[in-house]
């Protein structure tokens, strides 16, 4: 369900957003190009496999030079998206973030994910790792002139779909 509100939120409205700021609820909402996204916490199987990505990669990031973090905002404040981790090439110490290495999605049912890939593309980001943990599913995108096209693993971090796959403990999809 996507539920549209034009110009300035009404008064009941900005209330709860700024309730679900107050209790932290907020950490996963987007702007869009001025356009305010909400987005609920995720199920438990998208915690379950982002962790267990945030250990599998870490050693090869680190080794290529790389410095993994949860979710952060990309972009600047009237345009941002928050990725379910992003790998830099210097560490994150800044609330806005102008680029990533590799931004990693974990995808939950009604998410946006392949609808960031051209703001991705937009700020330089070089690879995109998608992981649909319902159809224990990995996928690679590569920069390209004019996008982002679907590859079979990633250069910067030396590892293939199909290795990631076996190297994932999925979850019960039930």
């Amino acid at each position: 369900m996507r539920t549209v509100v034009l110009g300035e939120p009404p008064a009941p409205v900005r209330s709860w957003l700024d309730r679900r700021r107050a209790l932290g609820l907020d950490r996963f909402d987007e702007v869009w190009e001025g356009e305010y996204h909400v987005a609920p916490e995720a199920h438990g199987r998208h915690g379950d496999v982002a962790h267990q990505l945030a250990v599998l990669l870490r050693p090869r990031a680190r080794a290529a030079g790389l410095w993994g973090s949860g979710p952060l905002n990309l972009g600047d404040p009237a345009d941002y998206r928050v990725p379910d981790q992003a790998y830099l090439r210097e560490r994150a110490t800044e609330v806005w973030n102008p680029s990533a290495a590799v931004v990693v999605e974990v995808l939950s049912p009604g998410d946006e994910s392949y609808a960031k890939l051209d703001f991705y593309h937009r700020l330089g980001v070089e690879e995109v790792l998608i992981l649909d943990p319902l159809r224990r599913a990995v996928e690679w995108y590569r920069r390209a002139e004019g996008g982002f096209e679907r590859a079979a693993s990633s250069q910067l971090l030396g590892l293939s779909d199909a290795q990631l796959v076996a190297e994932i403990d999925w979850p019960p999809t039930t």
